[in-house]
């Protein structure tokens, strides 16, 4: 199955070769790689034409339409738009290091769903290193079985281990873009849960995510320490994106399956109702709908905590 590689880049100039280098190396010889640049000011788009030089015609595309800064996930969101009917789609971020059998894995486990035509996602863990490549730790598990609800709670799908089936492409394309404080992983993994796709989360890293200043995310590697972070960012930024995603969705309700636009039609419902009579409903809907919950206890106790709050 032919695979796009979708590589957005931003003064990346630092790391940028290791990556192209690493995807070189891909035992999945069946890729494209298409890139654009969101407005560097170093020597990325200067890499990435050294590098197209290298590599046959037609295998680096750059993307020129709507030059200029977009951020992240209207970038990701610009590169999913050209992919070609019947490749999958893999995000790439630019300062990573992927292993061999990164595509090949991910592709094998999307081939399932290739003939019945149905959205997928696959995502894994990552090695967390520092900017030098010196080994952290890994990422924390995934959970065996994710599930819409869950989805609701956090992004497990980080964005440089995503694969998308040609299902799925077509399924984020029609939602585009995530609503604010939303990245492109979190709103892909989001839409194909909740269109009732199937999320492959494998617990066998598939690369090298390095940890420094410039990350756009990053990812802690201990539980203690994302739980942390999640107390200090507080209460306001977490409801507010979790209002902003369950308002998105039922913009696109047509997208999804009756029984996730349902629980968000009472989740909307409950997070509305002021006073007791809304902490009594969000109560209950944690009762009803046990599946949104987060990955660890202490990362749910502070979830439960903020969504009964509202």
């Amino acid at each position: 199955m032919p695979v796009c590689i979708l590589l957005s880049i931003h003064n990346g100039a630092r790391f940028l070769e290791a990556q192209l280098h690493s995807l070189v190396q891909q035992t999945h010889a069946d890729w494209r790689l298409l890139w654009r640049d969101d407005g560097s000011t170093d020597d990325s788009t200067r890499i990435m034409q050294r590098f197209a030089d290298t590599q046959p015609a037609g295998r680096c595309i750059q993307i020129v339409r709507n030059a200029g800064r977009l951020g992240v996930a209207g970038s990701f969101g610009l590169l999913l738009d050209q992919v070609p009917d019947g490749h999958l789609a893999a995000f790439c971020d630019q300062d990573d290091v992927w292993f061999p059998d990164k595509l090949a894995r991910a592709a094998l486990a999307l081939s399932p769903f290739h003939a019945a035509d149905r959205p997928a996602l696959y995502c894994s863990r990552q090695v967390l290193t520092d900017a030098a490549l010196t080994r952290i730790g890994v990422s924390p598990p995934l959970p065996a079985t994710p599930t819409f609800p869950m989805a609701l709670t956090q992004n497990i799908a980080t964005g440089c281990t995503v694969m998308l089936s040609p299902a799925a492409i077509h399924l984020v394309r029609a939602a585009l873009p995530p609503p604010p404080g939303t990245l492109h992983d979190w709103w892909s993994y989001l839409l194909v849960s909740g269109a009732g796709g199937p999320i492959v989360a494998d617990n066998q890293p598939s690369l090298y995510y390095r940890q420094h200043r410039g990350n756009a995310v990053g990812a802690p590697a201990h539980r203690a320490t994302r739980a942390l972070a999640a107390l200090r960012r507080g209460p306001s930024l977490f409801m507010s994106t979790f209002r902003a995603n369950v308002a998105a969705l039922l913009r696109h309700t047509d997208l999804l399956t009756e029984p996730a636009a349902a629980r968000l039609l009472r989740l909307r419902q409950a997070l509305d109702t002021p006073g007791l009579a809304g902490w009594l409903a969000r109560a209950r809907l944690l009762r009803q709908i046990p599946e949104m919950h987060r990955n660890t206890r202490a990362e749910q106790m502070i979830f439960r905590l903020w969504f009964l709050l509202g």
